[in-house]
């Protein structure tokens, strides 16, 4: 077997070079890949198309809770994501769980137990904490409502959640305007939105401190 490639995916540079070592002790001969913002990591997957695992933080600038989540399940799905996470709340793992992560790790857990949920989800397995927190309906149907959208609509949506206007979006996403106002119609069409603001607070309802 090929020896794995790790994409670390969190912006705090201690805690990542944290993680980093830990994995390099537990998994020497790993090809490990950093990035400190939802940009960076989607820049590092398009230089590494098919990483083995992303170890991904919730909080990362550029990000809205579980959206990168949700976007690397819709863009990358064969790829297994571990969320690591501060914000241990049971309805935060629950979320993670059910929004497509192969596992949770507590960023207060000990490096023995990162790279043993490392070395379990690059086995094909999923490391969860016990949970308390009961699968949404709601979460599911967000879910569902959120994987009609393509990559490019996905990431669109995202910038109308920064509130960005047509022109901005299209600078910050390199297309024409007139994609991006063709984006923006199916978009609230997709997700049965009246406004942009409305298909804006469907991002918000991904934030993690929503479920504390």
């Amino acid at each position: 077997m090929s020896a794995p490639t790790i994409l670390i995916a969190d912006d705090h540079p201690l805690f990542r070079a944290a993680v980093l070592q830990a994995l390099r002790d537990a998994q020497p001969q790993a090809r490990m890949v950093e990035a400190a913002s939802a940009a960076a990591l989607e820049q590092a997957l398009q230089a590494h198309p098919d990483p083995d695992l992303v170890v991904l933080d919730l909080t990362m600038p550029g990000a809205h809770g579980f959206s990168e989540l949700l976007h690397l399940r819709g863009e990358h799905p064969q790829v297994p994501v571990l969320v690591i996470s501060s914000n241990e709340h049971p309805r935060v793992i629950r979320r993670a769980q059910q929004f497509g992560a192969a596992g949770f790790v507590p960023k207060s857990a000990p490096a023995d137990i990162v790279a043993r949920a490392v070395a379990d989800v690059l086995d094909g397995g999923h490391w969860f904490p016990a949970l308390t927190a009961e699968r949404s309906a709601s979460d599911s149907a967000l879910a569902q409502r959120l994987a009609q959208l393509t990559p490019q609509q996905f990431r669109v949506l995202l910038c109308l959640a920064d509130g960005l206007l047509n022109k901005q979006i299209a600078y910050r996403l390199g297309l024409a305007e007139n994609t991006v106002k063709v984006h923006v119609t199916a978009i609230l069409k997709k997700l049965d939105c009246h406004s942009r603001t409305q298909a804006a607070v469907l991002v918000r309802a991904l934030e993690p401190e929503a479920t504390a």
